[in-house]
């Protein structure tokens, strides 16, 4: 029978790699619902999405929410925009 002892260093590296998996996880489990079919239509959407789909930066999306022409929530420090106002927001800047 083979005995194995466990260091300090053992653990910690062991918390590290459970930490990075349930990280992993759970960043496969948001993108999933990030992509969600347009028939669900989502009414609040994150903002990686909206500047992937639209193309812009992180400062102009900043700047969008700092002038207050888009809605927002902060949640858990992630920022999530309202699907109504910016289609509102791009009709009124074609018309």
């Amino acid at each position: 029978m083979e005995i194995s002892l466990l260091t300090k260093e053992d653990l910690l590296e062991f918390k590290i790699e459970l930490l990075l998996d349930i990280e992993r996880i759970l960043d496969e489990k948001i993108q999933h619902l990030e992509y969600t079919p347009k028939s669900m239509d989502p009414e609040w959407v994150r903002s990686k999405s909206i500047r992937d789909f639209m193309n812009i930066s992180p400062g102009t999306l900043q700047n969008l929410r700092v002038t207050g022409k888009i809605k927002f929530k902060k949640v858990l420090g992630s920022y999530y925009y309202n699907i109504d106002d910016l289609k509102k927001l791009f009709e009124n800047e074609k018309g």
